[in-house]
């Protein structure tokens, strides 16, 4: 039995049909209720709705063999998995954004507001650029307009909120899209189930 976390949401639901256009559908998913774990025990498979945030969690700790997280989660938190497949959905970028016509000054720390402190700290420390990093769990776009910060680390998507609350992106850290990622354990001892899944998802990947 392959275990597999799914993250909650559409992303998930588009993961999940990859899988199941692959050979290892699990019909009731497709039920309306709340369950939170499905199974096909014919095709050896299980499956599990968790937040996408937690899923490496799950396959770090051997809950689940796979899973399918965020290239800003495995930068921000470096869970220790295999990252297997990038599976070339859920696309966008990680970006500094400012002000419109925002210019830096470089001889101030510069004000950092942002969810991804580790990526925010990593991008500037290769910069030799100072910089205060104010952590916020959300509404992070408000900060640069309260001047609560300078700029702000982020993933943007299409623009549009930032458009819509007169900011832009001043510079692309690193393009994010989801990855398929693996225990080591459960890579070790079920290596042909977890490599024949690989190879027949990869053709979907677009």
């Amino acid at each position: 039995m392959i275990n597999i976390a799914l993250p909650k949401g559409r992303l998930g639901e588009k993961v999940y049909k990859m899988f199941e256009k692959a050979g290892y559908p699990c019909p009731s998913i497709d039920d309306n209720n709340r369950k939170l774990i499905f199974e096909n025990k014919e095709a050896g498979i299980r499956y599990f709705w968790v937040k996408p945030s937690d899923v490496a969690i799950y396959v770090e700790r051997g809950a689940a063999d796979l899973g399918v997280a965020g290239k800003d989660i495995l930068l921000e938190y470096t869970p220790d998995v295999y990252e297997l497949l990038d599976l070339n959905i859920g696309k966008c970028h990680m970006a500094v954004a400012a002000k419109t016509g925002f210019r830096d000054n470089t001889n101030k720390t510069l004000r950092v507001a942002t969810k991804f402190k580790n990526i925010a700290q990593d991008f500037y420390r290769r910069r030799s650029r100072d910089i205060d990093v104010i952590k916020l769990n959300g509404s992070i776009e408000l900060a640069p307009i309260l001047n609560l910060s300078d700029v702000i680390v982020d993933i943007v998507e299409t623009g549009t909120t930032l458009k819509e609350n007169n900011l832009e992106a001043v510079e692309t850290i690193i393009p994010i899209s989801a990855r398929l990622i693996a225990n080591k354990a459960s890579f070790k001892f079920k290596c042909s189930q977890i490599e024949n899944i690989c190879r027949k998802i990869k053709p979907q990947c677009p």
